[in-house]
């Protein structure tokens, strides 16, 4: 009797780690955010180091699009297991406009495009639509020199350049001092919608810097 319960009890585990290994089922999400990042912000805490393309001056990056992200309400599904190929060279070569580099665009793909059930140039067609559709606010391409200001001037500009948002679809996140990203939250079809709680995490600094264009 010990004998059979210590098998139903190993039989049980293979099953969950079994069923745990396979991830979130890819098309099973409420809403997405858009990751917008500052690109100055993330080139001089990590970019220049790296080389980075993205951080050549030619390249006149603002906000460029990080990602757009399956979400739950509450919490997030990432590498999510799909029937689709994953994107050729040239797809993700060609997001490199909006998104800095290839290397993202194929990073993004693999950690949460694959979750939404959609295929490779589906998502990529659908990421470009999401950041088309949000209207960056020009005050922020006219700067001259580095800023120091609180984060929340920087809602109030996304705001103020997107009438169809409002407070509770848009959040601005700082880093080691510095505003980092924009994250605004959208329906299935594009459309601003409330962010779950685990996703509004307002920066709360009254002088984040917040350097210009290089």
């Amino acid at each position: 009797m010990e004998g059979q319960r210590m098998r139903a009890f190993v039989l049980f585990l293979f099953s969950a780690v079994a069923a745990f290994a396979e991830g979130e089922r890819a098309g099973d999400f409420d809403y997405y955010v858009l990751a917008l990042s500052w690109s100055p912000t993330w080139c001089a805490l990590e970019g220049d180091d790296r080389g980075s393309p993205q951080c050549d001056a030619s390249a006149d990056h603002g906000w460029v699009l990080h990602g757009l992200w399956p979400q739950y309400h509450r919490g997030w599904p990432s590498h999510c297991k799909t029937a689709h190929r994953p994107p050729s060279r040239r797809m993700t070569g060609e997001m490199a406009d909006i998104m800095g580099t290839s290397g993202l665009a194929w990073y993004q793909w693999k950690k949460h495009g694959s979750c939404t059930g959609l295929s490779a140039p589906e998502y990529y067609d659908l990421s470009r639509q999401a950041y088309d559709s949000v209207t960056r606010p020009d005050v922020f391409r006219k700067l001259s020199a580095p800023v120091k200001l609180p984060a929340s001037v920087v809602e109030e500009a996304f705001l103020k350049a997107n009438p169809g948002l409002t407070p509770d679809m848009v959040t601005i996140t700082c880093r080691e001092g510095r505003i980092q990203e924009a994250r605004l939250c959208l329906s299935k079809e594009l459309e601003p919608v409330p962010c779950g709680r685990d996703t509004v995490r307002d920066c709360r600094m009254k002088d984040a810097l917040f350097a210009p264009i290089r």
